[in-house]
């Protein structure tokens, strides 16, 4: 089976024939399923809610966890490529799914009792229902540690008031897991139901990137959750941090699709507009920036297949995911500029998909950790010292 996309350094031989069929599965469903209504979506600020149950049939929500908790088992690179498939679609796309199985399924499985797990988990896998997670605060992003949201005890409950911000698929979220301080400062998990008194998630508007993915707000009055909600093995910082690191995980293999989809689409433009009489890819500084493209794209390529080999092995570290998040999503988005370039006028109209993706790329190089947060991530982990001004 041939790898899907540039497969300049025969990058099929590193994957497995079910990766490549995994891989397949999704591709076909972005392109046949998700790319006819993607323009629509974005245009109105709206997410294709109406796919979820079809994400949820072709396993793209927590596919390598159990079987008995509704994933399939399959390795990190399987993940991965799903990931890429989804977010050449749509950053937007791939966000939702990094949500609903890194963010929301994975804290359950690390941290919840078998009863939450037996609960949430299948209908989770299946796009019965959506996740959303609630860490990032109003004034604290890059810091999530001087969270201000509170869990207070009370009795054999817990009441949580306090917000949170830029939440993916908050609005249309049936759980949130949302992390709170307790009365000695330690961070706590819970999972609180859309319909549970006081929790409310207004939508956010006046985007100009992900546009076709919810974003919302999430405001805790008094709301009161039992003990059995609590993620019980979930204490301190480190535990939000640990479902982070499979969100980005999950980016650094969704931002080359992203690229793949704009060198793609530069390079079959190329090769068919003419400009005085000569096709555009007949120009050395156009083939320059091609192979530019290429070249990024192989090593982003070599760098995640590598990562998921390490993840499962069990190997991978936070600053290993930290560098390829830094690096695929900074080459995607220069790759993204340089196809609009290619593409000249017709590359800022949405008849293309350019102009989305460097939008989208945006927010993407910021969130889930700056550029700058996990350059610091990295620059300790190679030199054993917290930086300083």
């Amino acid at each position: 089976m041939k790898y899907i996309g540039p497969d300049f350094y025969y990058i099929t031989e590193l994957l497995t024939e079910e990766e490549l069929a995994i891989q397949k599965t999704a591709h076909d469903f972005v392109k046949n399923e998700f790319m006819p209504i993607i323009q629509e979506h974005f245009r109105e600020g709206t997410f294709p809610a109406s796919i979820i149950p079809r994400m949820g049939e072709i396993g793209v929500f927590g596919p390598t966890f159990p079987e008995k908790f509704g994933g399939a088992g399959v390795s990190n690179v399987a993940y991965g490529l799903l990931m890429q498939e989804l977010e050449r679609g749509d950053s937007g796309l791939r966000s939702f799914a990094s949500v609903q199985g890194g963010l929301v399924m994975y804290p359950i499985l690390e941290y919840g009792s078998d009863e939450q797990k037996n609960q949430w988990l299948p209908k989770l896998a299946r796009g019965v229902i959506v996740g959303c997670f609630g860490l990032t605060e109003p004034e604290f992003g890059s810091n999530p540690g001087g969270m201000i949201t509170r869990a207070k005890r009370a009795g054999d409950d817990w009441v949580i008031n306090g917000s949170k911000m830029w939440i993916t698929n908050g609005s249309i979220a049936d759980i949130a897991i949302v992390w709170a301080k307790d009365e000695n400062n330690i961070i706590r998990g819970f999972i609180v139901p859309k319909d549970t008194k006081g929790f409310t998630a207004p939508e956010m508007h006046g985007k100009l990137s992900l546009r076709a993915s919810v974003t919302s707000e999430l405001i805790f009055d008094n709301v009161i959750v039992s003990e059995k909600q609590r993620l019980s093995k979930a204490e301190g910082l480190k535990t939000p941090l640990s479902c982070l690191s499979q969100a980005r995980y999950s980016i650094a293999w969704g931002a080359i699709g992203a690229a793949i989809d704009c060198y793609e689409t530069a390079l079959e433009y190329s090769k068919n507009r003419k400009q005085f009489s000569r096709h555009i890819a007949s120009y050395q500084l156009t083939q320059k920036k091609l192979v530019d493209m290429l070249e990024e794209i192989t090593k982003a390529q070599l760098l995640a297949i590598q990562l998921g080999r390490l993840k499962d092995q069990d190997k991978a570290s936070f600053a290993q995911i930290s560098l390829a998040k830094r690096n695929n999503v900074a080459i995607a988005r220069d790759i993204a500029r340089s196809a609009r370039e290619i593409l000249g006028a017709n590359g800022i109209t949405d008849d293309y998909p350019i102009m989305r993706h460097i939008m989208n790329l945006e927010s993407v190089y910021t969130y889930e950790g700056t550029h700058e947060m996990h350059t610091l991530i990295v620059g300790k982990e190679i030199t054993g010292f917290d930086a300083i001004e």
